[in-house]
C-alpha cells in the first residue's frame, strides 16, 4: 500500500516505513540513495534527521529470496557480538525488521554508515592484531562451538548447533555446503567419494587431533567470512572494518580458509599470518596448520560452488 512508502525524500531508493521503526524515535527522513554493491541484496545510504537536529546517515541492506531472514537476523546479531568484544571493529548495528513489497518480503538490515574505501589493503600489523583482539577475548558464552542464532555465508545457512567435539562442529557445516553444491550442480560420483573420505577420515583425524591427547582448543568469535571484499578503510578514522559477518564460535584458525581461496589477493601476502602468529600461534601440533588451512579453504571454496553454478571452484 502506498503509505507503507516514505514519499517526498531525496534519492532513487524506496524507503519503507519499517525501516524508520528500526531507528531512534522522532528521525526525519531526507533520503535513500542507492549505494554499493552486494551478489545478493540491494543496499543504500539514508540520510536523516535525528530529533535533536543532527544529522546522520544509515547504511541500509535489503534481501529477498533463499536465506534472506536467516542471513539478516544473522547479520545483525554477529555485528552486535563482535562490537561486544572489539567495538571499533563493524559498524555499529540499529536493527534489522521485514516488510512486504508487492507479493514479496523483504528483509532488512541497518547499521550506521562509514564511507569507506574497498580497495585499500589493511595493514598487516594493525589489522592482523585487530583479529588476534577478536579470536582472543571473543569467548563462547556455553564453553561450546556453535552460535545461538542460524547465520549465512552468501546465501546458505550454517549449522551452528552447540557442540563439544570440533571435529563435529565443522563436519555439520561442511556437510551444509556439500548438500548446497549439489544441489546446486548436481551430483558427480568422483566428488561425491571424495567428500565422504574427507568427513569420515580427513576431519577425525586432522581435527579430532586437536582435542585428543591432553591437546585442547577453546571456542573464539570469527567472522566466518573474512575477505578483502568483505572490509574497507573508513575515510574517517583511517581504520579498516570489516562488514557481512556471519559468526560463529570456532577454532579460530578456520577464520583463514578464505586467505587460501583464489579470490584472495592481500591475504595471499605471507606478512598477514606471521603478524597474526605473532599474537596467537598455531594449535598443535603445529606442523599440521597448512594441512589444517586447507581443510578449511574446502568451505569457502564449496560455498563458492554452491552460489555460483559453473564455477571452477568445484573443480579445484
Amino acid at each position: 500500500m502506498s503509505e507503507d512508502w516514505i514519499w517526498g525524500i531525496g534519492g532513487n531508493f524506496p524507503l519503507h516505513t519499517a525501516v524508520l521503526k528500526a531507528m531512534p524515535l522522532g528521525v526525519k527522513p531526507l533520503s535513500a540513495e542507492a549505494h554499493g554493491a552486494s551478489s545478493w541484496s540491494k543496499t543504500a545510504k539514508v540520510g536523516v534527521i535525528l530529533s535533536d537536529g543532527n544529522p546522520k546517515t544509515y547504511f541500509l541492506k535489503c534481501s529477498t529470496g533463499r536465506g534472506a531472514k536467516t542471513m539478516t537476523k544473522g547479520e545483525y546479531h554477529s555485528a552486535l557480538t563482535i562490537r561486544e568484544v572489539v567495538s571499533d571493529l563493524v559498524p555499529k548495528p540499529a536493527g534489522w525488521g521485514e516488510y512486504t513489497d508487492g507479493q514479496t518480503q523483504v528483509y532488512f538490515y541497518l547499521a550506521d554508515f562509514h564511507d569507506m574505501d574497498l580497495r585499500a589493503a589493511p595493514d598487516p600489523r594493525k589489522f592482523t592484531g585487530k583479529i588476534a583482539e577478536l579470536h582472543s577475548k571473543g569467548k563462547s558464552p556455553t564453553g561450546k562451538f556453535g552460535f545461538h542464532v542460524p547465520t549465512v555465508l552468501g546465501i546458505f545457512e550454517r549449522t551452528v548447533t552447540w557442540e563439544t567435539s570440533w571435529a563435529q562442529c565443522f563436519a555439520n557445516q561442511l556437510q551444509d555446503v556439500i548438500k548446497y553444491d549439489n544441489e546446486t550442480n548436481g551430483h558427480w560420483p568422483q566428488f561425491d567419494n571424495a567428500c565422504r573420505q574427507i568427513i569420515g577420515a580427513v576431519i577425525p583425524r586432522l581435527l579430532g587431533v586437536l582435542q585428543s591427547e591432553g591437546r585442547s582448543i577453546e571456542p573464539v568469535l570469527i567472522h566466518g567470512s573474512l575477505w578483502e571484499q568483505n572490509m574497507g578503510l573508513d575515510m574517517r578514522t583511517g581504520e579498516t572494518i570489516i562488514f557481512d559477518a556471519g559468526c560463529t564460535y570456532a577454532h579460530n584458525e578456520m577464520e583463514f580458509g578464505t586467505w587460501r581461496g583464489s579470490w584472495a589477493y592481500h591475504f595471499k601476502k605471507p606478512a598477514y599470518m606471521r603478524f597474526y602468529h605473532s599474537h596467537i600461534k598455531p594449535s598443535a601440533p603445529k606442523h599440521e596448520w597448512d594441512d589444517r588451512n586447507r581443510l578449511y579453504s574446502l568451505h569457502p571454496y564449496l560455498n563458492d560452488s554452491a552460489g555460483h553454478p559453473g564455477s571452477i571452484s568445484r573443480s579445484m
